[in-house]
């Protein structure tokens, strides 16, 4: 797959996105990785086991990206917001699918 972004694309997030609903998959997300880091990563796989819900991401570019094949599942809870739009390069202007 194409990676969506790239470094130093500019983005906007819709912090209030999830307030209502879970992601779902295929959403591209803001979260709060390991140790605090903020990531970009794709939503590919949900589960509502006992406990906190929890969800797999990952990363557009595999062969670069960290994501829960290296760190596991992260809760739901540390999602910040969807990613909805991309304002810079101008080349790449428009809504992430």
């Amino acid at each position: 797959m194409a990676p969506t972004l790239r470094d130093g694309d500019r983005v906007i997030v819709a912090l209030t996105a999830y307030r209502r609903h879970a992601p779902r998959i295929g959403d591209v997300v803001l979260l709060e990785g390991p140790g605090g880091l903020p990531l970009v990563k794709r939503v590919s796989a949900l589960t509502s086991a006992t406990g906190p819900e929890m969800m797999w991401v990952l990363g557009d570019n595999p062969a670069e990206s960290s994501d829960s094949r290296s760190f596991g599942p992260v809760p739901v809870s540390q999602v910040r917001g969807r990613v909805a739009w991309r304002y810079w390069p101008p080349s790449g202007w428009g809504s992430i699918e």
